[in-house]
C-alpha cells in the first residue's frame, strides 16, 4: 500500500526510495510534456500519462500531473475570467460536473492494467481528432454542450485528457479567438476544482502524489517556459506535428508491453 502520510521528512525519504530509473523517467516524461504544453497549448497530459503510468499507478501519474499543471495555470486565470464567456464555459461545466466524478470513479476502481490500456486507447483516439483538424461547425446548443462537457469530464477524471473534445467543439465556432481561449483556460480551471475534489474524495493526493510533483514540477515548468519561448519563432505547423509525433510516441512507450524496458 502507497503511504499516505505527509510530513517534510517522509518526502525526501520516499523520494529516495524510488529507483533512479523511475525519477529519470519521470523527469525525461515532464519535460517533453512541459515543451508541448507551453508551445502549443495541448499535448502535455497526453505525453505525461501514457509515459509515467509506465513507472508508477496510473492514478499517481494523474495526481501528479493535475498538482503540476495547474500550479503552471494559475496565472492565466484572472485574465481569462475577465474574458471568458461565462455562459458557455459554465454549461460546458455543467457536463463535468456529471463526467468527472464518472472517471474518477473508473481510474480509482479499475485493474491498474486495465486503466492503462483504456489510457493508451483514448490518447490514439484524441491524437487521432487533433491530426484531423475536424471542428464542430454546427451551432452550439446547450444539450450538446453539456455532452460535450461530460465526455471531457470523463476523460479528464480518467487521465487528465479533457482538452480535446472541448477545443474540437469550440474552435469551429463563431467565438473570437480570444474569447475561445479565454473560455478555454476558464473552463479548464473550473473543472480542475471539480477534478480537485473528486479526487480528495478517492484519496489519490497522498505523499506519493505530493512528493513526485515536487521532482517533476520545476523539470514541467522549465519546459513550459522553454516551449513559450520556442512560440512565435518556429513554424507553427511543424512543431505541431512534432507534437503530435511525441504524442505517438508516448503512447508506443507507454504500452504496458514495454514495461520490461523501463523499469
Amino acid at each position: 500500500m502507497e503511504p499516505t502520510h505527509i510530513t517534510l521528512a517522509a518526502i525526501p525519504a520516499y523520494i529516495g526510495s524510488q529507483s533512479t530509473g523511475t525519477l529519470s523517467f519521470l523527469l525525461a516524461s515532464a519535460l517533453v510534456a512541459g515543451l508541448a504544453r507551453g508551445f502549443s497549448g495541448f499535448g502535455g497530459a497526453l505525453i505525461f500519462v501514457p509515459l509515467a503510468s509506465s513507472v508508477v499507478e496510473p492514478r499517481l501519474a494523474v495526481a501528479i500531473l493535475f498538482i503540476i499543471d495547474l500550479v503552471m495555470t494559475l496565472p492565466m486565470i484572472p485574465g481569462a475570467v475577465r474574458q471568458a464567456d461565462k455562459r458557455e464555459a459554465g454549461i460546458m461545466l455543467v457536463g463535468a460536473l456529471a463526467g468527472v466524478p464518472f472517471g474518477t470513479l473508473i481510474l480509482a476502481r479499475a485493474d491498474p492494467l486495465a486503466v492503462r490500456w483504456a489510457i493508451i486507447a483514448v490518447v490514439i483516439s484524441l491524437l487521432a481528432l487533433l491530426v484531423s483538424g475536424w471542428r464542430y461547425h454546427g451551432k452550439p446548443t446547450a444539450p450538446l454542450t453539456i455532452g460535450v462537457g461530460a465526455v471531457a469530464g470523463v476523460f479528464g477524471g480518467a487521465a487528465q485528457v479533457s482538452g480535446p473534445p472541448v477545443v474540437a467543439y469550440w474552435l469551429g465556432g463563431a467565438l473570437p479567438a480570444t474569447t475561445v481561449r479565454a473560455n478555454l483556460v476558464f473552463y479548464f480551471a473550473m473543472s480542475s476544482l471539480i477534478t480537485g475534489v473528486n479526487y480528495v474524495f478517492a484519496g489519490f493526493f497522498g505523499l506519493p502524489a505530493f512528493a513526485l510533483s515536487l521532482v517533476a514540477g520545476p523539470v514541467f515548468g522549465l519546459g513550459v517556459l522553454a516551449g513559450s519561448r520556442l512560440f512565435g519563432k518556429t513554424d507553427d505547423q511543424v512543431f505541431r506535428r512534432i507534437c503530435y509525433g511525441l504524442i505517438a510516441a508516448a503512447a508506443i512507450i507507454g504500452l504496458p508491453l514495454l514495461d520490461g524496458l523501463l523499469r
